[in-house]
């Protein structure tokens, strides 16, 4: 991603922070928190909960962005991320008005490129709310 604000962060995502979003979130689905299990689906291993990914974008947001609220998202989670396997975390601002600004979110495998999230974020200018 280029242009202006755009930013990146490079993250290994670990078994403890899949375990940890599972105790805070609640979502304490097998594929995120049990190996045994997650080697006998089609992955073969653990793979990180979508929101997780998000939580990572969104830090790196509030980072760069710390006034504000965000107005809304749309997000996709086309391929697995794996517990063990760098990502880069990549925001670019793709709009800008009064109200605030777009930005175009991605979280990437660096080995392969393979998009873990891919999305937009509306983030309104003023106070948090």
């Amino acid at each position: 991603m280029t242009g202006p604000a755009a930013f990146t962060l490079d993250w290994t995502p670990t078994q403890a922070e899949f375990d940890a979003f599972a105790q805070v979130s609640g979502d304490d689905n097998p594929i995120h928190v049990d190996p045994a299990f997650s080697a006998r689906t089609r992955f073969g291993r653990t793979v990180s909960h979508g929101m997780l990914l998000y939580a990572k974008v969104w830090g790196l947001i509030r980072s760069r962005f710390p006034v504000g609220r965000q107005v809304a998202q749309t997000l996709v989670f086309a391929h697995p991320t794996f517990a063990g396997e760098p990502v880069r975390i990549e925001v670019a601002e793709i709009g800008r008005d009064a109200a605030g600004i777009r930005l175009a979110v991605a979280v990437r495998r660096i080995a392969d490129g393979a998009s873990g999230l891919a999305g937009e974020a509306l983030f309104a200018w003023g106070e948090s709310q």
